[in-house]
């Protein structure tokens, strides 16, 4: 069984499981992207509903994966040094497989186009390109100083 590593008291109270404003940004990254997909997309492809449904299955991969990345690191990080590495790797193998199963099933099924659902998981490093510009949209939004993580 693994320890966890004692925290300072600061640091204590960011374990609680609320969503950071970081990963809320992120998140509204992640929909802005699959937004402008399916605007500008949608247009230009013979097979509507079928990329509509991929980019929104990838979408919604990008929105799990991010979640899930920041689950893991807001858990594991406290952990003492090889412990941490330890369960992160993990579960950056678990969140890796689960997105090559889905994508697997999408590409086997045919129920959508693969590539837009490829399109739709790229929203997750687009949205971290996109962070500081959406960092400053909610900043505005909740009427915060810029440089401030709720």
């Amino acid at each position: 069984m693994e320890e966890k590593q004692e925290l300072p008291e600061k640091q204590i109270g960011k374990k609680t499981g609320t969503i950071n404003r970081t990963l809320l940004e992120l998140l509204a990254g992640i929909l802005f992207w699959g937004v402008v997909c399916q605007a500008v997309g949608v247009w230009m492809v013979k097979d509507k509903p079928g990329y509509s449904i991929g980019l929104w299955i990838g979408v919604l991969l990008a929105l799990l994966a991010g979640t899930h990345m920041w689950w893991a690191l807001d858990r594991f990080l406290g952990y003492a040094g090889d412990a941490a590495v330890k369960m992160i790797t993990k579960h950056n193998i678990i969140r890796y497989v689960a997105i090559v199963v889905v994508m697997a099933l999408v590409m086997v099924s045919g129920c959508a186009n693969p590539l837009s659902a490829f399109l739709g998981l790229m929203g997750l490093k687009v949205a971290a390109y996109l962070q500081p510009f959406t960092h400053k949209i909610c900043a505005k939004f909740y009427h915060e100083q810029f440089g401030t993580d709720g």
